[in-house]
This record gives C-alpha cells, sequence and structure tokens, in this order.
C-alpha cells in the first residue's frame, strides 16, 4: 500500500465537441472555429472543454493540431453513426456545437440530418448561411435541424429576422453573435507602408480565398477611372485561390483577372499577394489600407469574416449590400454601392482619397462599431449561451491575463506619463498630471517589488521626479503640466486629492525602500517630509485617506512617533464625519457615495496598522460591508455611477446604468486585499475575483474592459458601449489590479503547497501505521 491510494479526485470540466471543417484546411468556416476556440480557451480556464472533430472529404487527410480529437468524414454514413454511439456514450461530452455551412455535407444531408436526430446531448448549431426564400427542399431541411437543435446562433440581426419569419424558428432558440474580430495595436500606417515596400502609395485592398464569387473584377474595372485622379494608387489582392476552386478549375479565374489588368494597363497599380497570409501579416496589410474594397455579387451572402476584420483594423471600407454590410455600415461607418457597378465604386473611391478628414471619421466609426465583436467578446458571448444550455454542470471562470506593461510605457515620454489616449495612441495635447503619475510610481512599485527587474527603475524613477517636479517650496503641489513642461491655469483650485496621492506614492515608494537605490530613497524622504507640512489643513475626506495610506506605507521601514500622531490626528478627523453622517441605515462618511469610495474605510483600516487603535478598526469594517452591500448584486460589482451618486435617502432612486470607471473597480480590489490581510475572511477573496472579472467580462455589457492586446485599460463601461480610449487612469489602475491579484495568486499558492505537503506528510504517517 502507498500514497496512492489516497488520491485527490481530479475535476471533470463538461466537454463541449465542436464538429467544424478545422486547419490547415483553407476555409472561411476552418479559420473562424480556430479563432473561437482560440479564444475560448485564453478566455476562461478550469470551465470546460473544447474538443474539435474536424470534418473531411474521405480522400482528405490532414496533420492537426492537438484541438482535433475527432474526425468525421462527410461522404461516409458510417463515420457519421460511429460518432453518434462516441458522443452518446461518453460521460464527459455535454453539449455538441456544429458549425453549419451546406457546402460543408453538400452530398449528404440526409446522414447530416440524421446524426441530428441520433445524438442525445444538447446541440447548438451555427448558421454560418441563412437563405432567404427558401424552396421546399430546403425548408423542409431547415424543419428538421430546428426539430433537434436546442439552440441556434447567427450573426446578424437580418439573418435572425428570416429564421423567424421564412422558417418559422423561435425567437427564443435564436442568439445574435457578430462574426468575432482580431484586437490589433494599431501601428502607424507610414511605417507599416514602409515594411511592405509601398511607401507613398495609397493602398486599395481587399483580401480572401480567392474565388468569381468576391467579384475581383468590379474593382479593377473600377481603378481605370481611379487612377486617372489619383496615379498614386496601388490595388493590393490579397489571399491565394480558393483550394476547392483550384481543385475544380485551376487558377482559371486569376488569369482571368491578370488578363483584364494587362488589358487595361494597369499591371503597375494592382498586386497580388498570392498566399494565404500568418494573421499577424494580414493584420499588418489590413492597417496599411486607406480604403478596403468589398465587391461580393453573392446577394444572400449573410455575413463575411473579411469585412469584419477590414473594419476592425480601422479601414475605411466600400461595399456592395450584402445583409452584413447593410446591417453595420451606416451612421457614416462605411460606403454601399450597387452589385457589379465599377462606375459607382470608381466614384467613391476618389471621393474618399480626396477626403482626408472622413476617411478618418469613417476609420473610428467602424472601430467604435465592431469593437463588441473582438472575439474575447464573442467568447464571452459563446460561453454564456452554453453555461445557459448545460445548465448546472458548467461554471465560468475567468482566465487571469499575462501581465502586459506595453502600453503603460508607449505611454511614457521621457519626461512623464500621458494624461489621454485616442484609442491606443498617445494624445500628447492632453500633457501630464501628478494624479496620474502617482498611480504609475505605485503600479511600478508594485511590479518592481514581484519581479525585481531592473528596468523598472527607470520608470520608477521617471515618475518619482515628476511627483518631485510638481511639489511646490511651499510644501504642496500642482496636478497639470502641459506637453511644454509648463503648469497649466488648471491649477488653481481642487488639489487636495491630488496632494493626497503624491504622499500616498511617495509612501508606497519608500515601503520598499530595502530594495531601491539609496539616492532615490534619500531624494523621496525629503520630498516626503516637505508634503507633509501641509496636510493638517486639508479637509477633503479622500485626501485625507490617501495622506493615511501613504503614511502608513512609509511606517512599514520606518516608523515614527511623529508620523503615528499625525495618522491619528487625520483619522479622527474622518471619525468625526463619519459619525456626524451616519445613521442605522447609512453607515458611511458622507451623505452620498460617489467615487473612489473604498479609499475612505481602506484608510482607517491603514490607521488602525499604525496606531492600534481598535475603533478605527471597527469603523473601517463598518464602512467597508456597508459599501460591498451597495456595489455587489447577482455575483458581480457595479460600482457607483458617474451618471449619479447614491444618496443617503428614502427615496426610490432609479439605478444609473454605465458611467462605471476601472479606478473605482481596481480602488476596491485594493481594499479588499487590505482587508483580508488583517480580517483573514475568504468572502473577502472573492469578491476580489468578482471585481477583477469585471475587467475581464463579467460586467452588464459582457464584453472586455481590459485590452490583453496593447495592455491598455479601456476609459469606462458606459449603458451601451466602452469607451475605447486607452488613458493613463484606467490603465494604470487596471495594472495596480492586477498586480493586487497576482500577489494573492502567489500567496494562494504558496499556501496550497503548505497545505499540500501536510496532507502528505498526514497520509504517510497513516501510511507508516498501517504498515
Amino acid at each position: 500500500m502507498n500514497a496512492e491510494h489516497f488520491p485527490k479526485k481530479e475535476m471533470v470540466l463538461p466537454e463541449i465537441v465542436v464538429i467544424t471543417s478545422y486547419p490547415p484546411r483553407e476555409c472561411g468556416i476552418a479559420t473562424y472555429s480556430q479563432d473561437l476556440v482560440f479564444a475560448l480557451q485564453n478566455k476562461f480556464t478550469d470551465s470546460f472543454q473544447i474538443k474539435i472533430c474536424a470534418l473531411e472529404a474521405a480522400a482528405d487527410s490532414y496533420d492537426y493540431s492537438k484541438e482535433v480529437h475527432y474526425i468525421l468524414k462527410t461522404d461516409l454514413s458510417e463515420s457519421y453513426t460511429d460518432f453518434a454511439e462516441i458522443c452518446n456514450t461518453s460521460d464527459t461530452i455535454s453539449m455538441v456545437v456544429f458549425q453549419h455551412e451546406f457546402g460543408l455535407f453538400k452530398t449528404n444531408e440526409a446522414d447530416f440530418v440524421q446524426l441530428l436526430a441520433t445524438i442525445t446531448k444538447p446541440i447548438l448549431v451555427v448558421l454560418h448561411t441563412v437563405l432567404p426564400n427558401p424552396d421546399a427542399t430546403l425548408l423542409s431541411m431547415m424543419e428538421d435541424i430546428n426539430r433537434y437543435a436546442t439552440s441556434f446562433v447567427v450573426m446578424t440581426h437580418t439573418s435572425m429576422k428570416i429564421l423567424i419569419e421564412s422558417y418559422a424558428i423561435p425567437t427564443e432558440k435564436i442568439t445574435v453573435i457578430p462574426h468575432g474580430t482580431h484586437l490589433v495595436e494599431f501601428t502607424n500606417k507610414a511605417i507599416l507602408k514602409e515594411k511592405y515596400q509601398v511607401a507613398n502609395r495609397k493602398i486599395i485592398s481587399t483580401f480572401g480565398l480567392l474565388s468569381s464569387g468576391k467579384c475581383i473584377e468590379t474593382s479593377i474595372n473600377a481603378l481605370k477611372n481611379i487612377v486617372k485622379t489619383h496615379p498614386e494608387v496601388l490595388f493590393l489582392v490579397i489571399g491565394k485561390t480558393h483550394p476547392s476552386v483550384v481543385k475544380n478549375e485551376g487558377e482559371l479565374y486569376r488569369n482571368e483577372l491578370e488578363a483584364r489588368i494587362k488589358e487595361l494597363h494597369l499591371e503597375k497599380y494592382v498586386q497580388f499577394v498570392n498566399k494565404y497570409l500568418p494573421l499577424p501579416e494580414l493584420l499588418e496589410y489590413l492597417q496599411l489600407t486607406d480604403i478596403y474594397l468589398f465587391t461580393s455579387k453573392d446577394r444572400n451572402q449573410a455575413v463575411s469574416g473579411t469585412f469584419s476584420y477590414a473594419i476592425s483594423c480601422g479601414c475605411p471600407i466600400i461595399s456592395t449590400p450584402i445583409p452584413h454590410a447593410l446591417e453595420v455600415l451606416n451612421d457614416k461607418t462605411g460606403i454601399i454601392i450597387d452589385f457589379e457597378n465599377p462606375e459607382q465604386l470608381a466614384i467613391q473611391v476618389n471621393s474618399l482619397l480626396d477626403d482626408d478628414c472622413l476617411r478618418a471619421t469613417i476609420s473610428s466609426n467602424g472601430i467604435h462599431k465592431l469593437a463588441p465583436t473582438a472575439w474575447e467578446n464573442s467568447a464571452i458571448a459563446h460561453a454564456i449561451l452554453f453555461e445557459q444550455i448545460i445548465n448546472a454542470k458548467l461554471h465560468l471562470h475567468y482566465k487571469i491575463p499575462k501581465i502586459n506593461l506595453n502600453h503603460l510605457k508607449n505611454l511614457t515620454t521621457d519626461f512623464a506619463m500621458i494624461q489621454f489616449s485616442v484609442i491606443n495612441q498617445p494624445d500628447l495635447s492632453s500633457g501630464y498630471t501628478l494624479d496620474d503619475n502617482s498611480r504609475a510610481l505605485v503600479a511600478m512599485c508594485q511590479h518592481y517589488q514581484l519581479t525585481k527587474d531592473k528596468n523598472d527603475l527607470v520608470y520608477i524613477n521617471k515618475y518619482y521626479h515628476f511627483i518631485s517636479f510638481c511639489l511646490q517650496p511651499e510644501g504642496y503641489f500642482y496636478n497639470y503640466v502641459d506637453i511644454h513642461k509648463n503648469f497649466t491655469n488648471q491649477n488653481s483650485e481642487n488639489l487636495a486629492d491630488s496632494n493626497g496621492r503624491a504622499i500616498w506614492a511617495l509612501g508606497y515608494l519608500l515601503s520598499i525602500q530595502s530594495i531601491l537605490p539609496n539616492e532615490l530613497v534619500e531624494n523621496a524622504t525629503k520630498t516626503m517630509q516637505l508634503a507633509l507640512v501641509n496636510v493638517c489643513k486639508i479637509h477633503s475626506p479622500r485626501a485625507m485617506a490617501f495622506i493615511i495610506k501613504g503614511i502608513y506605507y512609509s511606517q512599514l521601514e520606518n516608523p515614527t512617533l511623529d508620523a503615528e500622531l499625525l495618522v491619528k490626528h487625520l483619522a479622527d478627523k474622518l471619525v468625526q464625519i463619519y459619525k456626524h453622517e451616519k445613521d442605522e441605515n447609512w453607515q458611511w462618511f458622507e451623505s452620498y457615495l460617489t467615487y473612489g469610495n473604498s479609499i475612505l474605510p481602506e484608510a482607517m483600516l491603514c490607521a488602525f496598522l499604525v496606531t492600534n487603535d481598535e475603533n478605527y478598526k471597527l469603523i473601517a469594517k463598518t464602512t467597508f460591508d456597508f459599501l460591498l452591500s451597495k456595489i455587489y448584486k447577482k455575483n458581480r460589482i457595479k460600482v457607483i455611477s458617474n451618471k449619479g451618486w447614491l444618496h443617503n435617502t428614502n427615496q426610490i432612486v432609479e439605478e444609473q446604468i454605465g458611467g462605471e470607471q476601472p479606478i473605482d473597480v481596481a480602488y476596491t480590489i485594493l481594499a479588499l486585499s487590505k482587508f483580508y490581510d488583517v480580517f483573514h475572511q475568504k468572502e473577502y477573496l472573492n469578491k476580489m475575483e468578482i471585481a477583477f472579472d469585471w475587467f475581464l467580462g463579467n460586467n452588464h455589457l459582457h464584453q472586455i474592459i481590459y485590452n490583453p492586446c496593447t495592455g491598455g485599460c479601456y476609459d469606462g463601461l458606459e449603458d451601451t458601449y466602452i469607451n475605447l480610449n486607452q488613458g493613463a487612469e484606467s490603465t494604470v489602475s487596471y495594472l495596480m489590479a492586477r498586480l493586487t491579484i497576482e500577489n494573492y495568486s502567489i500567496k494562494k499558492s504558496v499556501f496550497l503547497k503548505t497545505v499540500k505537503k501536510k496532507q502528505s506528510n498526514k497520509s504517510n504517517r497513516i501510511l507508516t501505521k498501517i504498515i
């Protein structure tokens, strides 16, 4: 007998089998499925297993990746039967997802329907094509599919309307999840053009697996009129010919296009990129594009991934009126032209090339319009649907992203951190603030404490020197500095909170002085001493709270009686404010909850840790638990909206939707970590996880607030949209929260290893006795 007789029971996750074509097979649905699976695996952990059942013909054989566990030969009836048996007898398969396109099952529709009928697990059918005006045969097939499917996904509201009106499929069975798009970092267009040797050209492009349905000849015929006005134009036709087209007719269509180009003498204006591009390269081609052309002649094409990718990369787009385009290209997000109309196309291209401002507007509007379709958001929408279908078997757990400092570094100049950003591009005209650089100093100190990365010292020094720059000889700070390093007129009022944040940052820096250069510590100590000269004159509750936090952290290394007395003075003022405002149903420092609320109870807890005054501890816990009761609902955090504060009133107030700021969520996480350290209540840890999930998609829009591509954080969660700008406040707030979570992940890992070791030792003692 040995320790193997005492195994830990492994958690069995529900298995979701996705039946689809899959790379290296080259087709749109294969790429779509790979992107979706990758997004699901990157977005969630310990929630479900995704396994692929790859569709292929009997004569085909592909070298698949590890995601592919099953293969269904679409032209062999027994293959359908075999898979149904595997599915029905499996204890782990909880659901089957079909990526459906009629061409995938071509002459074996009966076997496909029989497979649906035989499978005993819930079935989700994702319809990539929804044809209007169905004939009797198509209607009958869709009736069969509807009979056995638990749920449907379509990618446009137009498709949903057709399913309801033409196929009588119940509304409650249909979910609209738009085609996913890739997040991009928006590299400078001129740099990319230089990289791909197309500098000084206006780039018009289209991409995708080439076939006659794309009607590239419309663009080529339009080009003869475009280059008369804009001889700098270069038309890029990106993508190899569709494998099924090559199989049936070779390169006939491409040869016809090349012949037409030669006939019109357009050789120097057209360039074929005749290969299947890796995703990073494709996204760069799209980002260098000045105008994207989508000229499909298929009137019933429900959705296009190429169309979506182009818009999400910021391409101003001109498109034929497929249903997808009609749904997306409104309110200046693009231009619609008629099918197979080169004259119209030439007029619109020339008009756009003549108007830089309009192109920029269409680009920006398109990026904002398609932001909710990011693959990360598509993964969230699919996972929520999986959860609804599988029900009690599935519980979603968001995967914590890797720590990414890229956007923080991009926002930081040689002087300090820039205040605002347009999408992810720093807005130099917004200048600098003490607030942002103080928070940035805290975040980088957290990171350095965690990683000991010497590169962090460059940023720590930079943010500290900016704080020192803002300190005036009288012992108070200015907050606003323009790009030319001049203090602005905004520094005339409301500076108390900024002064408090600076002291918090200085205190945090001094708390890790044992790992910092001596000169930096000496300078920061002097700055801190001067900054504390006037703090007793400050009356803003949040400013006092930040100051208490700053002194608390500075005391961790060098406690002094003077500092303790200063904390007591400020904490007593907060106590008096609390006593004045609290009542039986309102345990708070003010008659309303506003912004940055968590800082107040956290400061009282810090005051307790400095003075050991139990009254501070009691007030800290009472007020913090009161706050948590107002912002946590149904396993989700919803911080106080900046659209309207929450007042102490008996009146029923309409709940404000939106206006939630990353900084409030981050401050809540920081406070929860401090309260857990003191009270060791698991509920505080649970709430930390819930709060951090707000950044990852657990919010009322079910969309990401943190952008894992740039490392930036969006500026706010509104009622129906996300503010996509990634400014300093939101980006640094996320980073502080992420580093706090990392710290607890390490603590949790150490704790679990300790528990495991103790259990192992206990098991060995038991085994020794048995032996």
